[in-house]
């Protein structure tokens, strides 16, 4: 009979500090306790040894040390609780495929309460100041805020795209502008100034922002410009290709019974009818507004084909061409502004109802904000919104997985102990690279410094 692993654990000497003041207290008598710890497919144990002092102080009559940083009446070590966080937060399981996993790859039968405080544990042992403190001190300047809707709340969540950071979030009952206004408020009161705010085209945020941070600029997120661009696009796409069915079934009777070989063979050397060429184009539709420098060789013929079907679709692919060219990272803000003025100034594009509704979004107010991240330098260049909307799409497939979140607390307590780990990710990584810059390179040794290298 094989034993299951055993380790010891000794806090249990002569004297030992209050745990209040630090008086040394005179020891009473030994305790031991067995808790259940972790090993892969067997049972295993820590073996805790500690005592009960009598207190020299004024604070208490006695008190009892203990070694770990879990309860003293916990069951489970904390490597378990650890295990079981593990595969809520970075597994994405839900309590009940976690307490299965547990189950199967440690041979511990968990409860759900246990589940439930392991995330109450761990919350407890976070040091937020710590945590703020961090994000001023690495703030790049730059903030995304969007929100998300999580059930019958709204998740409001700040990061730094340059840092790649979290900085902030709040859980609010209503996605409006006093809430925005409350959450944006909180973070200017603890020290934070970005110089560039990046948002999208909602209307919860150009008035807040002007009243809070006059003088910041407020970068709208290209990405979601330049997809309702292209949506209308699209549908001038979509326009033509019906019209072009319709033309190819005006007139036409479907003449009974299989057609001849003869038939076939006329219907096939004349070439694609209406219909098809439609049907084409409405399939491939997306080429017209793919970015040039993403086509392939396959996709440039079928572009070419589209366009031999129907002409009036180059006008369509000039203007997406032209729209991307407004928001480009390299250019300087003047050029982008006589890019925009040639544009709105092309009498084709005026003539086709859905370019000129396109170039009604490019109006001066919101193209002025589209293009703020000009003025950036180049390393701090943002233009989307992509980094927070990163963040709100993993909460959303958490979401997924949790059945809908049901109490305010149980989603505070989650998207709090997510962004932990970010955290904590970003400060080993400063750790790291410290370390890195503090021993340079004549002190490291001639592995790393020959990967450095």
């Amino acid at each position: 009979m094989i034993l299951p692993p055993v380790r010891v654990v000794r806090c249990a000497a002569k004297a030992h500090p209050c745990p209040h003041c630090g008086t040394p207290g005179r020891r009473k008598r030994r305790l031991r306790r067995r808790i259940r710890s972790l090993a892969y497919r067997q049972e295993a144990y820590l073996d805790v040894h500690y005592a009960e002092y009598q207190a020299r102080c004024r604070c208490c009559k006695s008190f009892r040390s203990w070694p770990l940083d879990v309860p003293a009446k916990a069951d489970y070590d904390g490597l378990v609780r650890q295990a079981v966080l593990s595969r809520i937060l970075e597994d994405g399981l839900n309590v009940q495929r976690t307490r299965q996993a547990m189950k199967r790859d440690f041979l511990l039968e968990l409860s759900e309460g246990f589940i439930y405080d392991c995330l109450r544990w761990q919350v407890k042992r976070l040091d937020l100041p710590a945590y703020r403190r961090m994000v001023i001190e690495k703030f790049s300047g730059t903030l995304c805020i969007d929100e998300l809707h999580l059930g019958r709340f709204t998740l409001l969540l700040a990061t730094d795209p340059v840092s790649d950071l979290p900085v902030a979030f709040a859980l609010v009952s209503r996605n409006d502008k006093l809430h925005m206004r409350r959450f944006l408020s909180n973070l200017k009161g603890h020290g934070l100034l970005p110089r560039v705010v990046v948002t999208d085209g909602s209307d919860l945020y150009p008035a807040v922002l002007a009243q809070l941070w006059p003088q910041a600029r407020h970068q709208l997120c290209v990405f979601h410009l330049l997809k309702d661009i292209n949506d209308l696009i699209l549908d001038g796409v979509r326009r033509l290709a019906r019209a072009m069915r319709r033309r190819g079934a005006a007139g036409r009777k479907r003449q009974a019974g299989r057609p001849s070989k003869a038939q076939q063979a006329a219907r096939a050397a004349a070439g694609p009818t209406l219909k098809e060429k439609a049907d084409f184009i409405l399939k491939h539709r997306f080429l017209v507004v793919k970015n040039t420098s993403d086509l392939d060789r396959r996709q440039w013929d079928d572009l070419v084909k589209m366009f031999e079907y129907q002409p009036e679709l180059r006008t369509l692919w000039y203007f997406a061409c032209e729209a991307r060219g407004l928001f480009e990272k390299e250019a300087r803000v003047q050029t982008l502004w006589k890019r925009r003025k040639a544009l709105l100034g092309n009498d084709k594009y005026k003539g086709v109802p859905e370019l000129a509704k396109a170039m009604g979004l490019l109006e001066a107010g919101k193209y002025n904000k589209a293009v703020a991240f000009a003025y950036s330098e180049a390393a701090e260049k943002v233009r989307t919104n992509n980094h927070v909307e990163g963040v709100n799409r993993k909460f959303r497939f958490a979401e997924k997985s949790r059945y809908k979140w049901r109490r305010r607390k149980w989603v505070v307590r989650f998207v709090l102990l997510a962004l932990e780990r970010w955290w904590r990710q970003v400060a080993r990584a400063s750790a790291r690279s410290a370390h890195a810059a503090s021993t340079g390179p004549e002190q490291q040794p001639p592995a790393a410094s020959k990967a450095a290298g």
